[in-house]
């Protein structure tokens, strides 16, 4: 089974991030560690899109084969997956835009750049890959964007993220 996942207290990047990591790996299962910012949730419970997410409850640990991470590369901030991500046989894929850490989880496959916000990441890679977005997808996106770049006013805001929120 593959697992898409970010870290706890889960911002709109992290929400954005995981429904987009959701159209390189459609068989994958989105699941939150644990809670999301107030925000966040307000926003799930009053949106009319349609959000597929699995409760961490709901979820065999010992059959992810694969463990998708967005926005962090700690295994310190993933809750249960923790022991996922030490588990042999394990193909771990981390996307993020944070600085390198020495504590950064070992990975298969590493999407690191420097943006100001992981969704930018995706945005780029979707667009490399030729996937469309729907209307509602864009928006979620604009929103992990804008959250993590101060509505693009932050200093850690490059060109990329004006470009992916375009």
């Amino acid at each position: 089974m593959k697992v898409i996942t970010t870290h706890f207290n889960a911002d709109f990047d992290c929400l954005a991030s995981m429904l987009a990591a959701k159209k390189l790996y459609p068989d994958a299962r989105i699941v939150f560690p644990g809670a999301q910012e107030k925000n966040v949730r307000d926003f799930l419970k009053a949106s009319d899109y349609s959000f597929q997410f699995d409760k961490l409850k709901n979820i065999s640990l010992d059959e992810i084969t694969t463990l998708i991470i967005v926005d962090t590369r700690l295994t310190g901030r993933i809750g249960l997956f923790e022991s996922v991500v030490k588990r042999k046989g394990v193909s771990v894929h981390v996307y993020d835009h944070h600085p390198n850490t020495p504590q950064d989880i070992e990975s298969e496959v590493t999407v690191v750049r420097e943006r100001g916000s992981t969704t930018t990441i995706f945005v780029e890679l979707l667009r490399e890959k030729g996937i469309p977005l729907t209307p509602a997808e864009a928006t979620i996106m604009a929103l992990g964007i804008y959250e993590d770049t101060g509505s693009l006013t932050f200093t850690s805001t490059r060109p990329e993220d004006l470009e992916a929120s375009a």
